[in-house]
């Protein structure tokens, strides 16, 4: 049998009489080689007594010296106390407060026990919650979480198996971290909090809460907390934001575009479609490309909330149509995203960026090989119509080369390029040039640009838009130096504009 031992908040006086009688009972059988007792800690304020009455035990601290990372020292520890108990002795496995609050060993070992039907005994005394909350004067009755700080995280995390690792943090309720043992975890609570709380934001740095004539509180401002003095009995508190200082989350947004929807929301957005909305969504999409152009980080934070905002929009909308919501929208793609890096979240090893994509490319092949909605019956299904010109022909260009259809060397691309210039030309030179014909080698123009731009490892788009930057700030040269001169860009001749466009070239425009 396992027995787990909880040694209280502070001093004796939190230890429960059932719990001083195990530590005895562990004690004896360690003495006589029939049990052993195990300390996670002797950092404990009952163990100085434990010692002093003679009590037989050993303690695990070493493993937090020798190995790097909790993680190891808890899965050991766990190990160790699990291997114990298939010897057949009995095991007495003893941690500061209460067995199961905050400790990550003791749920291990718990898992491990019973799938190995090994009986398990639980005997408690008070927390670190019991004490703390005498000290701090604070009632649970408000709404406290209780957390431990060395799983604050500053949002939900998906682990390395793929499954979500809840970091979300009310900040309408007070929030106890225990286990606030030294100055890097300290450090790490204040950047995940000041993502949800104001910089100056009050805490309360609980220290030796149970421990009778050294318990001590502290206010500290938030940003602060990395430089308070703690130890392995200190705990944190955080009181709750007022509504007015409460931080809008992505919660908010999508309670806000319900809002507008409601039968009493806004005339406008209750008369939206998914069909009347599309304009809008490619309007912002451009909007988000024009602030990455102009690397202004402002503008861009406010454009992709106009981006998110129509996410939620067309989500809201399912959700009243009983389709989808924004819920099954964000599972989808998380678990897309997890399914399509096995090399993060598997054992798929890869060498580098292009054997990822191919990894990606492969996956969604065969991913979409099974539905109806999306099987390709040809390799240029599935580009969407709605892609600007030049972003369609390069996709089309990706997708026949997987399959082949590629020249053998640059210069033939090059060679093909001079013919449909030279049909181009021909078409224009004709006595009657037939517009229809004109249009067609155009294209094929255009598309064979593509195909260089592919070759060189350009994006066309790019090229052009970044094109059309200098165009821009050129043609604009002309227009400021027309003014200085006093004169009307009409009344220019093209010399005179050629001229100033020059000027503008060599100024580095």
């Amino acid at each position: 049998m396992i027995t787990f031992i909880g040694l209280g908040a502070g001093d004796a006086d939190t230890l429960s009489r059932g719990a001083e009688r195990a530590l005895r009972e562990g004690s004896a059988l360690h003495q006589k080689g029939e049990g052993v007792l195990l300390l996670r800690t002797a950092r404990h304020p009952v163990v100085d007594l434990l010692q002093v009455e003679g009590f037989n035990f050993e303690a695990l601290d070493s493993l937090y010296e020798s190995l790097p990372s909790f993680e190891q020292v808890y899965s050991t520890i766990a190990e160790r106390v699990l291997n114990e108990a298939r010897r057949g002795i009995a095991v007495f496995y003893a941690v500061p407060g209460h067995p199961l609050l905050g400790e990550s060993a003791s749920e291990q070992i718990l898992c491990m026990a019973e799938n190995e039907a090994i009986p398990i005994r639980i005997i408690a005394s008070s927390s670190f919650i019991e004490a703390t909350l005498t000290s701090g004067r604070f009632s649970l009755g408000e709404g406290v979480d209780v957390r431990d700080a060395l799983t604050l995280r500053d949002f939900d995390a998906i682990g390395p198996d793929g499954s979500t690792l809840s970091g979300g943090i009310n900040v309408a309720n007070g929030l106890l971290l225990l286990q606030v043992y030294d100055a890097v975890t300290a450090s790490h609570v204040k950047l995940c909090l000041m993502r949800h709380y104001p910089d100056d934001w009050e805490v309360l740095v609980i220290a030796q809460a149970g421990v009778a004539g050294q318990e001590s509180i502290r206010r500290l401002p938030l940003h602060r907390l990395d430089r308070a003095e703690v130890d392995h009995l200190t705990s944190i508190y955080v009181p709750p934001l007022p509504p007015e200082l409460r931080r809008p989350d992505f919660g908010a947004l999508v309670g806000i575009m319900a809002r507008l929807r409601a039968p009493d929301g806004c005339p406008w957005d209750r008369e939206q479609s998914h069909a009347s909305l599309r304009k809008y969504f490619i309007e912002e999409t451009y909007e988000v490309i024009e602030a990455i152009d102009a690397d202004d980080p402002d503008l861009l934070c406010e454009e992709l909330g106009d981006a998110l905002l129509q996410v939620v929009f067309h989500a809201q909308l399912a959700r009243e149509e009983g389709i989808f919501d924004i819920d099954d929208v964000i599972g989808q793609i998380c678990q897309k995203l997890v399914r399509r890096h096995p090399h993060v979240f598997g054992t798929v090893n890869v060498a580098d960026s292009d054997e990822v994509l191919r990894n990606w490319e492969q996956i969604k092949r065969a991913e979409k090989s099974g539905e109806a909605r999306t099987r390709r019956d040809s390799v240029l299904d599935g580009i969407p119509k709605g892609l600007p010109a030049l972003m369609q022909a390069m996709e089309m260009s990706k997708r026949v080369v997987k399959v082949g259809f590629e020249w053998n060397q640059f210069s033939d691309v090059w060679e093909k390029f001079q013919e449909e210039g030279r049909e181009l030309r021909a078409e224009l030179d004709r006595a009657e040039p037939n517009r229809d014909a004109i249009l067609s080698e155009l294209g094929d123009l255009l598309f064979t640009i593509v195909q260089i731009a592919r070759w060189q490892k350009i994006d066309p788009e790019e090229a052009l838009r970044v094109m059309l930057g200098r165009f821009s700030n050129r043609f604009r040269y002309i227009e400021r130096r027309a003014k200085e001169q006093e004169k009307n860009l009409t009344e220019m001749g093209l010399e005179e504009m050629d001229s100033l466009w020059d000027e503008a070239k060599r100024s580095g425009l």
